[in-house]
C-alpha cells in the first residue's frame, strides 16, 4: 500500500540538466550555433520536452535537409521510447556528467537503431501500451481494462504536462495492493550497454510469504552483476539514479521507484575506478 507520498514526489521531481548541441555536420555557417539548455524531468521522454530544441536549431538547418530530429550521446543514438532518466543512467551516470551533453541531428536518421517518432501521439500510444503491459503482469490487466478512456488520457496528460496530482489520482489504482491481492509479478526491465534488455516473469513473494529482494532478482536474471570482476570497479545497479541496497524488497521498489509506465527500470553500469 502506497503510504509515503513524499518519496513519490521526490522521484517525480527528479531533473537532469541537458546541454543540446547541434551536430557540426548539420549547419553550413562558419560560426557554430549556440547551445541550448533545458532542465528536463527524469520520468519524461525526449519527444515530450524537445519542441523548443527543434525550433531553436531549425534556424541553422537548411529546410530541404531537415528531417526528423534525433539525439546522440558519444556516438550512441538515444532511443526516444526509453525514459530520459533511464538513458542518462545507462550512458552518462558513470561519468557523472552534468550538464549532460547531447548532440542534435536532423539528417541521416539511423533507421537500423531507432524507431521513428512522427508525433506526440506515438509517445502516448507507446506509454499507454507499456502501462497496460505492466498491469497485465501485476493484476492480469483488470485495472486498466476497468478504467474509462478519460482515465487513460489523464495518466498521459499528467505525465506530459508534469502534473503530479493529476497523474497519481489515477496511477494509485495501479499500485494498490491488499493482503488478498498482491502483485502477481514485478514489471521490470534490466538494461546494459550494447546488450538486449532483460524482461522475464518474477514473483515478488516466496512461497513462505517472504518478500523477494533486488539481490534475488539479479541473482536469477544476471548473476554476473554480483560477481567481482578483475580490472574494474564492479557494477553499479541504478534505479532512478539511485543505488538502492540490494536487500530492498522488490515490491517496495515497484511501488515507489517505478517510472510512470509502471515498470521498474534497472540500469547496470560499470563503477569507475578511483
Amino acid at each position: 500500500m502506497i503510504e509515503d507520498r513524499q518519496i513519490l514526489r521526490d522521484i517525480w521531481d527528479g531533473r537532469i540538466p541537458v546541454c543540446f548541441t547541434l551536430s557540426q555536420d548539420e549547419y553550413t555557417s562558419p560560426d557554430q550555433p549556440d547551445v541550448y539548455y533545458l532542465l528536463v524531468p527524469r520520468l519524461s521522454y525526449f519527444p515530450i520536452v524537445s519542441d523548443k530544441v527543434v525550433r531553436f536549431f531549425s534556424q541553422y538547418v537548411q529546410p530541404d535537409t531537415q528531417g526528423e530530429m534525433w539525439l546522440e550521446f558519444q556516438g550512441q543514438p538515444l532511443k526516444w521510447h526509453y525514459p530520459i532518466g533511464v538513458l542518462y543512467d545507462l550512458y552518462a551516470a558513470d561519468q557523472d556528467q552534468l550538464p549532460w551533453n547531447v548532440i542534435v541531428h536532423f539528417q541521416k536518421f539511423p533507421e537500423s537503431e531507432l524507431l521513428r517518432c512522427g508525433s506526440r501521439d506515438a509517445v502516448e500510444s507507446h506509454f499507454i501500451a507499456t502501462v497496460k503491459e505492466a498491469d497485465a503482469l501485476k493484476h492480469r490487466g483488470v485495472v486498466m481494462s476497468g478504467m474509462q478512456k478519460r482515465d487513460h488520457k489523464q495518466l498521459w496528460s499528467g505525465l506530459r504536462d508534469d502534473k503530479f496530482e493529476e497523474f497519481w489520482t489515477i496511477n494509485r489504482r495501479l499500485m494498490e495492493q491488499t493482503v488478498e491481492n498482491q502483485f502477481r509479478s514485478i514489471p521490470f526491465r534490466i538494461y546494459q550497454i550494447e546488450q538486449p534488455l532483460i524482461q522475464k516473469l518474477f514473483q515478488p513473494l516466496h512461497e513462505d510469504g517472504k518478500p523477494a529482494t533486488l539481490k534475488e532478482l539479479l541473482e536469477q536474471m544476471l548473476p554476473s552483476v554480483l560477481t567481482p570482476q578483475p580490472n574494474n570497479g564492479g557494477s553499479r545497479v541504478l534505479i532512478q539514479g539511485i543505488e538502492p541496497p540490494l536487500e530492498t524488497p522488490l515490491v517496495w521498489l515497484s511501488e515507489y521507484m517505478s517510472h510512470p509506465d509502471n515498470f521498474l527500470h534497472i540500469c547496470i553500469t560499470s563503477r569507475s575506478l578511483p
